[in-house]
């Protein structure tokens, strides 16, 4: 009797375990779809690229200018789960030079890397995957034409259990979604560009939400601001502003503000915009201004939230 329950006990833990297996597998961008996009237009490319922030992570640390566009890696990414670094994307060989366009989709869209393997989300592509896949070509295009890197950037410095890629699989099925956060379908065409500016290509959410304790945004504080992950020199965690027009926001901006600080890094009491926000304003300068009202305009339509870090900071 013993050996039996045994054996279905042994039974039972390998059928879990398969069905775990099978949950936790990457999935893959549909073939047929991309088969079905335009060639990549490079030129619509570079405004994807700056909108969506690439240099702010994958350009060598410290990089102005031109230099922000060789896409070398090495930015170290400092989260609660430990050290992510950037890799070297650039169209080398030790980048994505041997990339396919479905190996890049996959990537952004669905986080999967070239090997099939789960990608971390330090990566934000659970904003990218609200992206038109049409934009992606583009994108892909656009850094086929950047220049070449040879760097090999460090490997992540991360303790057990993160090391196991596979986990994520689960984590995707909570938190990796392509329909848009924030409500605005009856919102003007302005608004909705906003929204896909914000939500999707600039992936602003991604350090001005909060998150919860396995990483995940907590959408119902959407843009509330956070605490930064790395520790200033006194030891405490730093703050991500609030950008709602809540309590602690950006309530008392204009959209005209708004814009302006996008393109300039000023506030509107002419204080700068200071730490990541450097680069995010090197990347926002680069779009039209048509893109830096319509990325106004959503932040000046999405609920409105009191700061989503403690009171105490």
């Amino acid at each position: 009797m013993a050996r039996k329950l045994a054996y279905a006990l042994a039974a039972i833990i390998a059928a879990g375990g398969a069905a775990l297996w099978m949950l936790t597998e990457p999935q893959k961008v549909d073939e047929p779809m991309l088969a079905s996009l335009q060639p990549g237009d490079a030129a619509k490319g570079e405004q994807v690229f700056w909108a969506g922030g690439c240099a702010s992570c994958h350009a060598a640390p410290g990089a102005s200018g031109d230099a922000r566009k060789v896409l070398a890696g090495g930015h170290a990414l400092v989260s609660d789960f430990g050290t992510f670094v950037a890799p070297n994307i650039s169209p080398s060989a030790q980048g994505i030079g041997n990339w396919t366009l479905q190996d890049f989709a996959n990537a952004m869209l669905k986080g999967v890397g070239r090997q099939g393997e789960h990608l971390y989300p330090s990566f934000p592509y659970t904003s990218y995957a609200k992206m038109n896949p049409q934009d992606v070509a583009d994108l892909f295009a656009y850094m086929k034409t950047l220049p070449q890197s040879d760097n090999v950037a460090d490997a992540h410095d991360l303790g057990f259990p993160f090391t196991l890629r596979r986990g994520l699989g689960l984590w995707k099925m909570l938190f990796l979604s392509d329909k848009p956060v924030v409500d605005v379908a009856d919102a003007s065409d302005q608004v909705k560009r906003g929204q896909y500016l914000s939500e999707a290509l600039g992936h602003c959410g991604e350090c001005h939400t909060p998150r919860n304790v396995i990483g995940g945004l907590e959408t119902d504080q959407w843009m509330a601001g956070a605490l930064s992950p790395e520790t200033g020199s006194d030891g405490r965690k730093g703050i991500v502003p609030n950008i709602t027009s809540g309590e602690g926001g950006i309530g008392d901006w204009s959209e005209g503000d708004i814009a302006y600080g996008l393109e300039s890094g000023f506030t509107p009491d002419f204080d700068s915009l200071g730490g990541s926000m450097t680069d995010v304003v090197a990347n926002m300068a680069q779009l039209t201004s048509e893109d830096r009202e319509a990325i106004a305009a959503y932040l000046k339509a999405i609920p409105a939230h009191a700061n989503g870090y403690p009171a105490s900071r």
